[in-house]
């Protein structure tokens, strides 16, 4: 006889496409997740999966399953969970960490629509995660994406990085992309942390090597780097949200082509999955309402 948990673990494994984090996912050891897909393979009576050094890949007949059964178990997961909802208790206040710059652009300008407390901590995603693990923080905002048993993560934007420099800067006119990567490396930079967190990333996906930039100043702080790049400090790289709601006309984005995203995650615990609060929060950040 199918046991209901098999097929869950079953398709927790095929989203993740590893025992091991599936494990992670719904907090149970890798030896008790790997007995439910041999159990539930045993009852199929064929493979579900392929095995290879680095993950595990769905056969024919996992996919097909998979089709089946995960519209019907995301049904009754949320069934279930709509009963629990009605026996958790309400909140009179819900505890959440951003970016101070995301909080400030974002967040502050929906905090109106709030018909609870807010409570509010700013921090990096490392900083936030701890929060969130330590209950001290019910719902963060996270650019990293950490495999954490019984945290869950939602996805629900991409935010777009530009390369921004002084309004009077001098742009050489050329596509040539080895010249544009010659240029920018003889500029003044400003960073948010000494690893170069974004203009690493617009190096390897465009230039396809590391940066050889050591930047003239680090200021962890969005709005201050545009307001020293305005003032003719260097340049950087500032997420497109901030520029829209920014009125300095000091500063330009150049060479727009060499844009990068980066995706941005609700992280909550799975315990607080269905809590009101906490769908009302997201969907305020979403900007639904």
């Amino acid at each position: 006889m199918v046991d209901f948990e098999w097929y869950r673990s079953f398709c927790t494994i095929y989203k993740h496409n590893s025992v091991s984090e599936a494990a992670k996912a719904r907090i149970m050891t890798q030896p008790a997740m790997s007995q439910h897909l041999a159990s539930l393979e045993a009852e199929v009576g064929e493979a579900l999966f392929i095995r290879t050094s680095r993950k595990i890949i769905p056969t024919e007949r996992g996919k097909q399953l998979y089709s089946q059964l995960a519209p019907l178990i995301e049904s009754l997961e949320e069934t279930t969970m709509n009963f629990k909802s009605a026996s958790l208790p309400t909140l009179s206040s819900i505890k959440i960490g951003t970016p101070h710059e995301f909080y400030t652009e974002k967040v502050l300008p929906q905090l109106h629509k709030c018909k609870i407390s807010v409570i509010s901590n700013f921090g990096t995603a490392d900083q936030l995660l701890e929060l969130l693990k330590e209950d001290k923080a019910d719902l963060i905002i996270t650019s990293k994406r950490y495999q954490t048993p019984g945290v869950e993560y939602l996805k629900f934007m991409d935010e777009e990085f530009v390369i921004v420099a002084p309004g009077h800067c001098e742009i050489p006119h050329t596509d040539n992309l080895e010249l544009k990567e010659r240029w920018l490396s003889s500029q003044n930079w400003i960073s948010y942390g000494l690893d170069l967190p974004i203009i690493r990333r617009i190096w390897r996906e465009h230039f396809k090597k590391r940066p050889q930039i050591r930047p003239i100043h680090i200021i962890p702080n969005l709005h201050m780097i545009l307001k020293a790049i305005g003032n003719g400090v260097g340049l950087s790289v500032i997420p497109t949200y901030i520029l829209r709601n920014s009125a300095d006309e000091k500063s330009k984005v150049i060479f727009k082509e060499l844009r990068v995203e980066n995706e941005l995650f609700f992280a909550y615990k799975l315990k607080h999955k269905q809590l009101p609060q906490l769908h009302e929060m997201m969907t305020i950040i979403r900007g639904d309402e």
